[in-house]
């Protein structure tokens, strides 16, 4: 199977969901993630302003600020398929843009460099247990991660994980992928 084939099979498992289950399932696996040392520790925390089927970051990124910690999220260019993350103190700061996801207004946030970046989580479509991930397909994070010498996360429904999937020379795998079920912690 080719990527996209991996893709479409692990959305149609995963619209199968109630909206109940996937708010409940999203929560445990957010309730692991700030349990997590590596969040406990790190000052700037880059996540994405998920959309369903991903797994909801609404509730870890409203509890990041509680603790204290910078929130990151992602500003795609089509263009060149690149991304800078940008601190965001509020939802307000934030609109609809490139593919209806939510990314940080410039003009009201602060650009955060790589380098300052202690924890990324990295979004994905599939995964298996070593790391690998089948992203959405614009291969944005494929580009971002190189050079990042940060702690690389995931989150994932069960659903999402396979025992192995197609990699390339450049994909890097995630340190620990957390699950509603599941801590991997990937080599």
């Amino acid at each position: 199977m080719e990527k996209r084939d991996y893709r479409i099979k692990v959305q149609e498992k995963l619209s199968n969901m109630t909206d109940q289950e996937y708010h409940e399932r999203s929560l445990e696996i957010a309730q692991q993630l700030l349990q997590e040392p590596s969040i406990q520790k790190a000052n700037i925390i880059a996540i994405t302003l998920s959309n369903r089927p991903e797994v909801d970051t609404t509730f870890i990124i409203e509890e990041l600020w509680k603790l204290n910690k910078y929130v990151a999220v992602p500003k795609c260019n089509p263009k060149d398929r690149s991304m800078q993350f940008y601190k965001i103190n509020s939802f307000d700061e934030t609109e609809r843009a490139y593919q209806n996801i939510l990314e940080p207004i410039r003009e009201r946030t602060e650009l955060v460099e790589k380098e300052r970046i202690d924890v990324m989580i990295v979004p994905g479509v599939v995964f298996d247990h070593h790391g690998y991930r089948i992203g959405f397909g614009g291969g944005y994070y494929d580009r971002y991660l190189v050079g990042f010498n940060g702690m690389r996360m995931s989150l994932a429904f069960e659903e999402q994980l396979l025992n192995e999937i197609p990699r390339e020379s450049h994909d890097l795998p995630v340190h620990i992928l957390v699950t509603d079920k599941n801590r991997i912690i990937c080599e």
